[in-house]
């Protein structure tokens, strides 16, 4: 068999099998609704968890580390150490704040006023503000420059909080791996799905392929219509399950703009992109067929001519 002939009866059965769908619009349209509903439920979890992280990228730079001078420091070297700080290219930016500074913002905001004029000198040290890089916006970066920091002459104390990010990033991960268990979980029901539409359309053509055993087809070639059905319900399926998420976006879009102008943040919702939507269409007639695949293997082989 020549490789053009070859090409031509696959075509030819893969019209087919798409000309067989379309006469039973209502079943052939379920199927895939179902396909794409158990499709749109991980990859809406997905597009959560994208627009979460982007949401948040920036949040890295809002733990700044506090750098508290010895109250015996000479008041030039808060300001020799912020240019050193300033050439490192791990820091993005270094505010001095003074002991006057701090003194009078603590009296300011503390609404201990009266009990502040008691004393008799400023408890407070002079301080830095010190806001790390894009580049070292991580707990581990930031947690060696701090490092790096409490070890300079007249340091006192460098301190950071970065629980707080730690357990975001420990949420976002628990997060992931519920998408990756519960997108598991629905492709199997894909499977089981477009196998059990498969079983019944084996039923109801059993006599046809009966016929065609009879006159010496192998298995695997009254299993290709079949098969090619399964790629059909996998590309009706994939295709409406990425509507359903853009059309989510859509909906979340104009909400979230709102609520994020009221935060003077530029964030907009994102959706799939090309890339992931071409894999998830991919996914799907890859588990679309896998099931009817299965499902024709073991029902034609008990098809025998009577």
């Amino acid at each position: 068999m020549s490789v053009r002939t070859w090409l031509a009866r696959h075509a030819q059965t893969l019209l087919g099998s798409l000309g067989r769908l379309a006469q039973q619009p209502v079943a052939t349209g379920m199927t895939m609704a179902v396909i794409a509903i158990a499709l749109a439920l991980p990859l809406l979890l997905t597009v959560l968890l994208q627009n979460t992280r982007t949401a948040t990228a920036n949040w890295n730079q809002a733990f700044d580390i506090s750098v508290y001078l010895d109250k015996n420091a000479a008041r030039a070297r808060a300001a020799a150490l912020a240019r050193q700080l300033r050439a490192r290219p791990d820091v993005a930016a270094v505010k001095v704040v003074t002991a006057e500074e701090a003194l009078a913002l603590f009296r300011e905001t503390s609404g201990f006023g009266t009990a502040l004029d008691a004393l008799t000198d400023n408890p407070l040290p002079d301080t830095l503000v010190v806001t790390p890089a894009v580049g070292a916006s991580t707990p581990e970066a930031t947690e060696t420059l701090r490092e790096a920091i409490a070890t300079a002459p007249d340091v006192e104390t460098a301190q950071i909080d970065t629980e707080w990010v730690k357990r975001l990033n420990g949420i976002l991960d628990i997060l992931h791996r519920v998408i990756e268990l519960t997108g598991a979980l629905l492709g199997l029901g894909v499977v089981l799905v477009v196998g059990n539409t498969i079983r019944l359309d084996i039923l109801n053509r059993r006599s046809e392929i009966e016929v065609m055993k009879l006159v010496g087809a192998t298995d695997g070639f009254a299993r290709r219509p079949f098969l090619y059905s399964g790629v059909w319900y996998g590309l009706g399926g994939g295709f409406l399950a990425l509507a359903l998420v853009e059309a989510a976006v859509i909906l979340l879009g104009k909400p979230v703009d709102r609520l994020a102008g009221l935060y003077g943040s530029p964030f907009h919702v994102r959706g799939l992109g090309a890339g992931l939507g071409l894999a998830v269409v991919g996914g799907a007639v890859g588990l679309a067929w896998l099931g009817s695949w299965l499902a024709a293997t073991r029902h034609i082989r008990g098809i025998e001519p009577t």
